[in-house]
């Protein structure tokens, strides 16, 4: 089965990252979701890729880390589609967690470079504890001493190792790292037939991002990757 994941929700369709983003993908019938983390000034959860809100306000230049939840529930993300979503807001991991069904697999890759958050995987841990919700996770992140923090609390956690630059025979370093890695998750740019063997001769499942081109998916696919991140619902509605 080929597992693709809707990358920050339904971003083309709502702002991303947010609840509208992440019920429009649950909508369309994905079985899988991608979302980032970070860790506001008062020690929240918030789900977030950028380290500021200025691409979607542009009175917004303060760093996620130098603001309370408070200050950033604040901020009207919905500029770029209207009228369609006012007063949308950022959204705290426990929030989508309450949102999403216990079937879809959520990634939650900890946004850990370059501003590095303190004691952001203790929190996680504790928030996933909240919840119950072990089940269909994944835990990843570009910041591989995160995942070892991870790993370290919760032995059993799949992780999924964040690759953005080519490297000499990552599948290698991933086995060498000590870790027990689930999936490699690698830039799509550089992805070809060969990564995905060498990859999965290892024993690990590939993941590429961000496709959002359907002859590229068939393309990745036909190499043998196990799904991938797109923005498009016509790719990660396949799941």
């Amino acid at each position: 089965m080929v597992l693709n994941f809707a990358h920050r929700g339904s971003l083309t369709e709502a702002p991303e990252n947010t609840l509208p983003a992440f019920q429009k993908a649950i909508d369309h019938g994905t079985q899988a979701i991608e979302l980032d983390i970070q860790l506001t000034k008062d020690q929240q959860l918030v789900v977030c890729h950028d380290h500021n809100l200025s691409r979607f306000n542009s009175r917004s230049k303060k760093p996620i880390k130098k603001m309370t939840l408070k200050e950033i529930k604040a901020i009207d993300l919905s500029s770029k589609f209207n009228t369609d979503f006012p007063q949308t807001t950022l959204v705290t991991l426990s929030e989508v967690l309450a949102l999403c069904p216990n079937h879809i697999k959520i990634n939650i890759e900890i946004k850990n470079i370059p501003v590095i958050y303190e004691g952001i995987e203790e929190k996680l841990i504790e928030c996933l504890s909240a919840h119950n919700r072990f089940h269909n996770i994944i835990i990843s992140s570009f910041d591989h001493l995160a995942l070892k923090k991870v790993q370290d609390m919760v032995p059993s956690m799949p992780i999924g190792m964040l690759f953005y630059y080519r490297i000499l025979q990552p599948w290698k370093y991933a086995k060498q790292s000590g870790l027990v890695v689930t999936s490699i998750h690698p830039n799509q740019v550089y992805t070809d037939r060969l990564f995905v063997e060498q990859c999965k001769s290892f024993g690990y499942q590939v993941f590429p991002y961000t496709v959002n081109k359907i002859e590229r998916y068939e393309e990745l696919v036909e190499y043998g990757v196990d799904g991938v991140f797109s923005n498009n619902p016509a790719i990660f509605m396949k799941s």
